[in-house]
């Protein structure tokens, strides 16, 4: 299992744009065969703020991830809505041990 935190910093004006943008490329990500979980999450202090955690079954359904139209489209539609350019953090699975989710 990898799990990526993909940390974005939108700027004031976007962040509803940014956010049904986001809400829409989750919905199509959580029916990749590839991803275990994709949530949106949005910092409570400062709304312009976001972390998508990501979590993959394999190495290889990140690339996969971001060959889909539905991911060109969000990146297309976000790269503008951006106060500075997004950053991602990977992590690997501690516990639980199995998780499949």
């Amino acid at each position: 299992m990898l799990v990526v935190h993909v940390h974005v910093h939108v700027k004031p004006e976007c962040v509803e744009a940014f956010r049904q943008a986001t809400i829409e490329n989750a919905r199509h990500s959580v029916q990749e065969p590839g991803i275990a979980r994709f949530d949106v999450v949005q910092q409570a202090d400062d709304p312009a703020r976001f972390t998508l955690v990501e979590a993959y079954r394999t190495a290889e359904a990140p690339a996969a991830h971001k060959a889909t139209a539905h991911y060109a489209r969000w990146r297309d539609a976000v790269a503008e809505m951006m106060a500075e350019p997004r950053t991602a953090v990977k992590y690997g699975n501690v516990f639980p041990p199995d998780a499949g989710w």
